[in-house]
């Protein structure tokens, strides 16, 4: 099982905070690996640390054996896009003055106007994310906190990604939504895309997980196969203190 992303023994730091301490963590290809863990573990201070937002101060961060991060060197964030790694923030990162439209051309590289992006990839999209069709002219900010989730989400998919980092997509969501989210997400491996997913909604990640790795005060406590972890109540409690019987 190769791993397309590998942090070893990454530190980060942010200010006088010490936010990573040794973070150990593979990403196989081809897989959906869900980073779980209570707030305040590390979860999201990791996937900016791999966008290099936030700078490793020692170990180091490589995507397909390349590194991208740690004290030897930090590949700039737009460089580590290049790569075709892109980043779905828990704020999203969307445009609310500009259009749906205007939003998805932005997030392309290869397109300057809408009648250069990729039709085919446009309307598997549009499938995916029927409302972003419908709303393709309005502006962004006065979609539902739903359809900016998809935009969000649309826009780092407009082009093919060979990864893609996502910070809890579900929060807040209705679950219908979350449905159309795991139906896109389940596409988007059949494609060969690599997803490291971010996620507090436990069901989620037991339907939509391959791996699973699960942090604590800055660490990689227990990684291993979501269905081995989904079957195992006191782990769960243990791990994420989850009330057993209450995601089932």
């Amino acid at each position: 099982m190769s791993a397309v992303l590998s942090l070893q023994g990454v530190h980060t730091h942010i200010g006088a905070y010490h936010i990573l301490h040794g973070v150990d963590l593979e990403v196989p290809a081809g897989q959906v690996t869900m980073l779980l863990g209570r707030n305040g573990a590390g979860k999201t201070t990791t996937l900016r640390t791999i966008m290099g937002l936030w700078a490793a101060s020692s170990g180091s961060v490589t995507f397909k054996g390349r590194s991208i991060g740690g004290p030897r060197g930090q590949a700039r964030t737009p460089e580590i896009a290049q790569m075709g790694i892109a980043y779905v923030p828990e704020s999203m990162g969307i445009f609310t003055d500009l259009s749906v439209k205007e939003n998805m051309v932005l997030a392309a590289r290869a397109a300057r106007r809408a009648e250069e992006l990729d039709s085919r990839r446009l309307d598997w999209i549009f499938g995916l994310f029927p409302a972003l069709k419908k709303f393709w002219l309005y502006p962004a900010g006065k979609l539902s906190g739903g359809q900016k989730q998809m935009l969000a989400i649309a826009r780092a998919i407009v082009e093919p990604r060979e990864l893609l980092l996502i910070d809890e997509p579900s929060k807040g969501l209705a679950p219908s939504i979350i449905k159309n989210l795991i139906d896109a997400f389940r596409q988007l491996k059949d494609q060969s895309t690599t997803i490291l997913l971010v996620e507090q909604n436990f069901q989620m990640a037991k339907v939509l997980g391959d791996r699973v790795a699960v942090m604590d005060n800055g660490r990689v406590v227990h990684h291993g196969a979501m269905a081995q972890l989904a079957e195992d109540e006191r782990l769960q409690q243990q791990l994420l203190g989850l009330s057993l019987g209450a995601h089932q």
